[in-house]
């Protein structure tokens, strides 16, 4: 067993839960890690050959991070909401690898270092620190990490940031200023500036979320394409005033779940990505017209296009959270020694799937089938218990048919053996409250069909 992940952790993370030791475990060591890459990429750059990081950009990095350094003196919290940004997870990792494996400055790499100034503009000015920079546009914005982004059009800009004003002074165009107040969110009569909507706490006390849609430096277009995701969606005023009017009802709805649910969530997440529905889905945001996910680089965030009821925005918070905890946990304490050949069969997917993903989805799933099951037990409308027993039955028999090949592997590490018991006992916990005789009819019959199904497209692959 792992010394960085007592056996006590390991069991309640099984369970899909976590007390706030636990929860604080996987943040920490996150956190940690973004600090590490951060300073990674002063290093990498530093030592980068002239052609691929030519001196000019190389003294502006280093100003840069001396801004971040005075930021970080002047309020170190403030600074660190923006340097633990989830989106500026994906932009480091990716400028990282440009820097150590490229060998030419192309624009994409060009850009990713021209952003190491937008981040450190955001820590200043959430830190009270003045300064004035040269910003590089992308596709005509600066992002300021969760805070908002400046629409400047071509060609670089200036931004100076002084007795709680930034006035940027773009290359082709007026100045214009913004103001920032005393909670450190920013306003401006221009419309040149973009705010990010940041949706209220899940708890008293807490932080609020932001819901980003202005930061292109975050999760790429391909990468949500290849993952079946829609893409990065522009969020106009009556689509916010959606969002909040359904975020509204999660906390209570997330409490439903369980105490722990809402505590994970509270925990864990800190930005919501909006989404573009899927090519083809629905209006209405339910199943197949609704997409989510996470990224392993972009801790604390969830992508997902906009839920049609709380209800869903609050599963969906479930599921992904998990996929967040799992993750995390497996950079503390390897799981299983199994390839990445896809080869298992998943009920939740028409593709083999490596024995981590089908790791990954069974535990996402269980917890689901946790989430509905005393969704259904404290519903009072028949209509919404309907729901939920259906939800619950279709994700618990989907977990059912994964189980065996996790149970049943060699490769899995004392650590991930600790963790897959765990949710075998949960599993088994569920027969406690069974779901109605039809409900469970029909989610067998729905896994066993695609079954047969992923039988007949893949052959005699592994199941």
């Amino acid at each position: 067993m792992s010394p960085a992940v007592p056996d006590h952790v390991l069991r309640a993370l099984g369970r899909t839960e976590g007390d706030t030791d636990s929860l604080d475990l996987l943040v920490r060591d996150q956190d940690t890690r973004r600090l590490v890459l951060l300073r990674a990429l002063l290093d990498a750059a530093s030592a980068a050959p002239a052609a691929l990081c030519p001196p000019p950009l190389r003294d502006r990095l280093r100003e840069d991070w001396a801004l971040l350094e005075a930021a970080e003196r002047a309020d170190r919290a403030a600074t660190r909401t923006v340097l633990f940004h989830p989106l500026a997870g994906p932009w480091a990792e990716r400028l990282l690898g440009g820097l150590t494996t490229a060998t030419a400055p192309g624009p994409g790499l060009r850009a990713d270092l021209a952003h190491f100034s937008a981040l450190a503009a955001a820590a200043a000015v959430r830190a009270g620190v003045p300064f004035d920079l040269r910003l590089t546009p992308r596709g005509g914005l600066v992002p300021l990490p969760t805070l908002g982004a400046l629409r400047t059009g071509p060609g670089p800009a200036r931004l100076s940031h002084r007795d709680g004003e930034l006035t940027l002074t773009p290359q082709h165009g007026p100045p214009f200023t913004v103001r920032r107040h005393p909670d450190r969110t920013l306003s401006a009569a221009d419309p040149r500036w973009l705010p990010v909507l940041t949706l209220r706490p899940l708890t008293p006390g807490g932080e609020p979320v932001v819901l980003d849609d202005v930061d292109p430096y975050g999760i790429a277009a391909d990468d949500l394409a290849r993952y079946g995701l829609g893409g990065a969606a522009r969020v106009d005023d009556p689509a916010r005033k959606q969002w909040a009017g359904s975020w509204a009802g999660v906390p209570p709805l997330l409490r439903i779940g369980g105490d722990h649910r809402l505590a994970e969530a509270a925990a864990l997440l800190r930005c919501v990505v909006p989404l573009g529905h899927p090519v083809g889905a629905g209006p209405d945001g339910e199943g197949a017209a609704h997409c989510s996910g996470t990224r392993r680089e972009a801790f604390g965030a969830v992508l997902s296009s906009r839920p049609a009821t709380p209800a869903y925005f609050a599963s969906t918070l479930v599921h992904e959270l998990q996929h967040a905890k799992l993750a995390a946990l497996a950079t503390l304490v390897p799981l299983h020694h199994e390839d990445g050949t896809p080869r298992h069969f998943a009920p939740w997917r028409p593709d083999p799937r490596p024995f981590d993903g089908l790791l990954q989805g069974a535990y996402s799933h269980l917890a689901l089938a946790d989430y509905w099951q005393r969704f259904a037990l404290h519903a009072h409308r028949v209509t919404h218990r309907d729901r939920a027993w259906a939800e619950h039955a279709r994700c618990r028999e989907q977990v059912g048919a994964a189980l065996p090949a996790l149970a049943g592997s060699a490769a899995l590490t004392p650590a991930g053996r600790t963790l897959v018991n765990e949710m075998i006992s949960v599993y088994h916990r569920l027969d406690d409250n069974p779901p109605p005789s039809g409900h469970l009819a029909r989610a067998q019959a729905y896994v066993s069909t695609a079954k047969v199904i992923w039988q007949q497209r893949n052959g005699s692959r592994r199941q």
